[in-house]
């Protein structure tokens, strides 16, 4: 048995194909079919079952696909002691960030930290939530930046910062005239909301206690841009609430529809999310210093009330 067998034991597993399997793993499907059918023969058992397609996992091989998981966790764990103890920073890490916050913060630290750590290839890769918690348990992503808590038993959390929610209030709307904003102000049915999917849209809903109803409404918006909530915002058809960072760069006109929450803000708290293993820590740890140093200046907040991403039931 080897780590290479149980590597390919997992890509089968996750693609249920061998073909594909073969190519996300850089070898051809003969090679990996052979060591796959090695180990089979080596543990006297079926790992998959070949007449489904696609391939399926046997009830036994679930708990061997599980444990091989435990053991490249394990075996990759190893060079990362080596790396620590030489104080290396560097190799591929594959970071994950969430679409609402992956415009705003990235060009904020993307920058200071290719020059402070030149030795690192930073793969960056835009995913909604259920995304980046999936690809993170399957060891595809070594971190995520999120909004949280997630409250995923696997999954570490470590808070960069908490980001409040601000109103955008055109002069059509009946908010307009407040100067300030209190959350029982809110009328979920009047606010425009991302697409399904996004977790700053569950925040919103979270946030009014509410459920959007699409029943007498004209049309559905399935946007995942700010930009476009604003304009439509600006046509009449509605308010819509921004993440603090999303709103510095408004121009003056814009700016002047902006309206605050009353202490304590409504915030989404963003967190630099990881595996319990804790891989390849030391470049996870040099991550979050240069996002806290870059971000400490631009958002101050800290009466703030952490609203959850989590879509209530």
């Amino acid at each position: 048995m080897t780590i290479t067998q149980l590597q390919y034991v997992l890509a089968v597993a996750e693609y249920r194909n061998f073909t594909l399997a073969a190519e996300k793993s850089f070898v051809t499907q003969p090679t990996l079919s052979m060591q796959v059918q090695k180990l089979e023969d080596e543990l006297d058992i079926l790992i998959f079952d070949r007449s489904k397609k696609p391939i399926s996992v046997t009830e036994v091989g679930q708990k061997i696909v599980a444990q091989a998981k435990n053991i490249v966790n394990e075996a990759n764990r190893i060079k990362d002691i080596v790396d620590q103890e030489k104080g290396f920073i560097g190799g591929e890490y594959t970071l994950g960030i969430i679409p609402t916050i992956m415009p705003t913060l990235l060009p904020m630290f993307l920058k200071t930290f290719i020059k402070k750590y030149p030795k690192v290839n930073l793969i960056i890769k835009e995913q909604n939530t259920d995304g980046l918690i999936r690809n993170i348990q399957d060891g595809h992503l070594d971190a995520a930046i999120a909004a949280t808590p997630l409250e995923v038993e696997f999954i570490k959390e470590r808070p960069l910062y908490y980001e409040p929610f601000v109103g955008y209030v055109p002069p059509s709307n009946k908010l307009h005239k407040l100067e300030t904003l209190n959350p029982e102000d809110l009328d979920i049915n009047e606010v425009l909301l991302l697409k399904d999917g996004h977790c700053f849209r569950d925040g919103i809903i979270n946030l009014c206690k509410s459920a959007k109803s699409f029943e007498d409404e004209h049309f559905q918006l399935q946007s995942g841009s700010f930009e476009t909530l604003v304009n439509l915002s600006n046509e009449g058809l509605g308010m819509t609430l921004l993440p603090y960072l999303n709103t510095l760069e408004l121009d003056d006109k814009k700016k002047k529809n902006l309206r605050y929450f009353n202490s304590p803000s409504p915030a989404r708290e963003v967190s630099l999310i990881y595996h319990k293993s804790e891989l390849k820590i030391q470049i996870t740890e040099a991550i979050r210093e240069v996002i806290a140093s870059v971000v400490r200046g631009a958002i101050t907040f800290q009466d703030v009330k952490i609203i959850s991403p989590i879509t209530k039931k």
